[in-house]
């Protein structure tokens, strides 16, 4: 299977989504179609207008329906108007991130029978801090960010993961005019030091959390032993570009979406090469908030499961979904497969312990 076309950020979110609706009533499900229609994303202005008409009209209402002065949610909210909000941390070109997940969000819309939107971010630490505030229901993470993620919403669940995401890979990667061989081994890594070096994302599992770990299991400080301090280029694609480019002579990079681009003939051979592939570890999951249960149904969270992992490559769109992904399935998971991924951003002081 080739690797993924997945990700990005189209516009910069900062502030919340959108106000919510009242959070009650359960879902049914409509009946499943092959193709999954294609429709419009709704626009935050008049998903906002809708909202604030509501608050009006509930304000009509008697003081048993309007919501406490503690700002709960009014508790007798038509369910239709619930919309099930999913995102992605930004680690790949937007383009790509845009056409994967709103064929995601269609797929569900249709699955689970409510309204699915998808949202761009604009970094990864805006995709924490949006699922932190609700303003994001479900996110596609890496590890670092789900276990930020998690630690910061009592209750949040990792459920689902890509059957290559039990056993991930992070490559590194170097300009060809630099000279370096291949590596066998960590201790080989060594070789890395004097030059120079970038990460990914700060908050990337792939692109920093991991290789950071190895380096140091190799010897070699990201602080001191590259020639001056490492880069952060933001997504793994920027990498291949800033290393191709000599303005690095050497970087690391997600090892799905190196291969995916070598295979499309996106990576210059005589630029760019990769020297060594690191040991596995967790990473990439979906992580759920745990208040979608009061919103959608107690069996909501099971059908948001079901939907992944019965994606079949015999319907076209649920063929789409798993190309675009760069997975032969999905599968479940639980928090517990992100310890060493918690263990290790304690130790590097990613998270508070």
């Amino acid at each position: 299977m080739s690797g993924t076309d997945r990700l990005d950020v189209l516009e910069a979110r900062t502030s919340p989504l959108r106000p919510r609706t009242a959070r009650t009533g359960t879902s049914t499900p409509r009946p499943r179609t092959t193709v999954a229609p294609r429709r419009p994303r709704r626009r935050p202005v008049l998903v906002s207008v809708l909202v604030a008409v509501v608050v009006v009209l509930g304000g009509c209402g008697s003081a048993d329906e309007a919501t406490s002065g503690g700002g709960a949610r009014n508790p007798v909210a038509p369910a239709g108007d619930q919309v099930f909000t999913i995102g992605a941390i930004p680690d790949q070109d937007p383009e790509k991130l845009q056409r994967l997940y709103g064929t995601v969000a269609d797929y569900l819309s249709e699955e689970l029978g409510v309204t699915v939107d998808y949202e761009p971010v604009t970094d990864y630490a805006a995709s924490v801090s949006l699922f932190r505030a609700g303003d994001l229901d479900m996110v596609w993470f890496g590890g670092l960010t789900g276990v930020q993620a998690r630690l910061q919403v009592d209750g949040a669940e990792a459920i689902l993961q890509r059957g290559i995401d039990e056993r991930f890979h992070s490559v590194f990667i170097a300009n060809t005019a630099t000279g370096l061989q291949p590596i066998d081994d960590l201790a080989g890594l060594a070789q890395l030091e004097g030059r120079r070096f970038t990460f990914g994302s700060e908050s990337s599992t792939s692109g920093r959390l991991m290789p950071e770990h190895f380096l140091r299991q190799a010897g070699v400080s990201p602080e001191t032993d590259f020639a001056g301090p490492p880069g952060f280029s933001g997504s793994h694609d920027k990498t291949i570009e800033l290393v191709a480019a000599g303005t690095f002579e050497a970087g690391v990079v997600n090892e799905q979406v190196w291969n995916s681009r070598r295979d499309a003939g996106e990576v210059d051979p005589g630029k760019v090469t990769a020297i060594f592939r690191t040991p596995p570890y967790h990473d990439y999951h979906w992580v759920i908030r745990p208040d979608v249960a009061e919103r959608f149904g107690d069996d909501f969270v099971d059908r948001v499961k079901a939907a992944f992992t019965g994606l079949d490559r015999s319907d076209p769109t649920e063929a789409e979904i798993l190309e675009l992904f760069g997975a032969d399935e999905f599968i479940q998971t639980d928090n517990g497969n992100y310890a060493e991924i918690e263990e290790v951003a304690g130790d590097l002081g990613l998270i508070a312990r």
